[in-house]
């Protein structure tokens, strides 16, 4: 579901405080590109402020990812695995980049496979989040995976990850202590629908 879909279906309050306003909106005048890798790109721009001044923006441009909150028997399958950006180990719902025009739903469903050997029946949109909108334009789209079947795990080259099965309980209370952080894992989680999930 893209932006405009979504904007429709939200409460008008909500619309009417999401409508572009000259007031706040910032145009931007220069563009540079700066670094290019594999995964991300940085730009640095120019923009004009709505009085009239300029501002310096860093933007990091990312094709963005797909998620997976996978759940059977009142258990959530997530991902152990050791972020260097972190230094420590982390445990997030499986997830991965999207390629360059691949839907959301493909790449749920491939990463899904490669990370747990999870095959899902049905994958349902959840919700869509930024991680750090304030920067970059990455999006994570996340998917509940159900009608689980097992298959085996098939990580990619370089990609060392474990699947563990928790308590969905558990993983909220780890959520609200504080020891699971990971944006989508926190936001695919707690936008659970409530009742049997198998």
């Amino acid at each position: 579901m893209g932006w405009d879909d979504s904007l429709e279906q939200a409460p008008g309050p909500v619309r009417h405080a999401l409508e572009s306003g000259s007031n706040l909106t910032e145009r931007v005048c220069t563009c540079n590109e700066e670094w290019q890798g594999r995964i991300f790109s940085v730009q640095t721009l120019d923009v004009e402020l709505p009085d009239g001044s300029h501002g310096y923006r860093e933007v990091v441009r990312h094709h963005g990812g797909a998620a997976v909150v996978a759940v059977r028997d009142g258990r959530v399958c997530l991902v152990r695995q050791y972020r260097v950006a972190q230094g420590r180990m982390t445990l997030e719902i499986p997830a991965g980049k999207l390629e360059p025009g691949e839907a959301g739903a493909s790449c749920a469903a491939r990463e899904l496979m490669e990370e747990t050997g999870l095959v899902a029946a049905r994958l349902e949109p959840l919700l869509t989040t930024l991680g750090s909108p304030g920067f970059t334009d990455e999006h994570t789209e996340v998917f509940l995976a159900t009608g689980l079947s097992q298959g085996p795990a098939a990580p990619d080259e370089g990609e060392f990850v474990d699947a563990v099965w928790l308590l969905l309980a558990d993983v909220r209370a780890a959520i609200r202590c504080g020891c699971i952080q990971d944006a989508k894992t926190v936001a695919g989680v707690l936008a659970l629908p409530h009742g049997d999930l198998r």
